[in-house]
């Protein structure tokens, strides 16, 4: 009788399979930073924060400091002084409300409204779409200032001049706000979501807020921070429609307007001024990360 015996199988790797699995690495999206990264995130981040730092000393010290050949590397002991000074020198606290009044309603009207229409641009088809897009987007190429006076004048027949309404009026909309949502949502949001939202039975309303707005959340966060940036820090146009009843930016203006202009009060009011900024960037700057890497990665 024969006795027929299976061959085993060989549990010894050949010498190079193993070497050739250890060889391998990761494609390059998995590659770590290196020494030069590290090094130009360093320069960028001193460079960003030298002159609120250096804003930060010399409104916390004599005016004196700015023309010394040694300044200080630590802020003084005059801050409070120096905001006290602020605080009698000008409305600060008036204008501080009409600055995040303006603010607060310029960016909620810009986000929702931009939203609204960037959607409509990306995902619906209506006639006449393309042509609307490229009038908004040719709007950008105008310059903001060639409106100024025309502006000025519809303001002053209607008798906004001279109220926070003048202010808000002009840029509750805005054409890039517009165009940024369209360009976002166009292909973060699939055609077969909505038109599943719509055999579902929802509206076009009901499918913009339950899967148009989840979607576009880390978009509008950046959307918002930047409006919120740019109302606060807008100085000409409220410096023309409201100079009685000024916003943050005016109303620090007016420290210079003396002949004998006290830099540290100066450089201490724009501290003040910016510290909103930083509260709103701590808060919105988790959504402002997420937004950017969704990009990215879209991208």
């Amino acid at each position: 009788m024969t006795t027929l015996t299976e061959p085993r199988p060989d549990t010894h790797p050949s010498p190079g399979r193993g070497a050739q699995s250890k060889a391998r690495k990761p494609l390059g999206i998995d590659k770590r930073p290196g020494f030069l990264t590290y090094g130009l995130l360093i320069v960028f981040f001193i460079a960003g924060t030298y002159p609120l730092y250096w804003s930060v000393i010399a409104g916390s010290s004599p005016s004196s400091v700015l023309t010394d050949t040694w300044p200080p590397l630590f802020p003084g002991g005059l801050f409070w002084q120096n905001i006290s000074a602020v605080f009698d020198t000008v409305p600060f606290w008036m204008s501080l409300l009409n600055s995040v009044i303006v603010s607060s309603v310029i960016t909620v009207s810009v986000v929702f409204f931009s939203t609204l229409a960037g959607y409509s641009f990306a995902k619906l088809k209506f006639r006449g779409r393309e042509g609307l897009l490229v009038f908004v987007i040719a709007t950008l190429a105008v310059p903001t200032q060639l409106g100024i006076i025309p502006l000025f004048m519809v303001m002053k027949q209607f008798g906004w001049t001279g109220t926070l309404g003048a202010v808000i009026v002009p840029t509750l909309v805005t054409a890039f706000g517009v165009f940024f949502m369209r360009q976002y949502l166009v292909d973060v949001i699939p055609d077969e979501l909505i038109e599943a939202a719509r055999v579902d039975g929802a509206s076009m309303l009901k499918t913009f807020w339950h899967v148009g707005v989840p979607a576009a959340r880390p978009a509008m966060a950046i959307l918002g921070l930047f409006t919120f940036m740019t109302a606060w820090t807008d100085y000409l146009w409220p410096l023309l429609v409201v100079p009685q009843n000024p916003t943050l930016q005016v109303a620090l203006s007016q420290l210079q307007s003396a002949k004998y202009v006290d830099y540290s009060i100066v450089l201490a009011g724009a501290v003040l001024a910016t510290i909103p900024l930083l509260v709103l960037f701590v808060i919105a700057g988790r959504h402002l990360v997420s937004g950017i890497m969704a990009g990215a990665v879209k991208g």
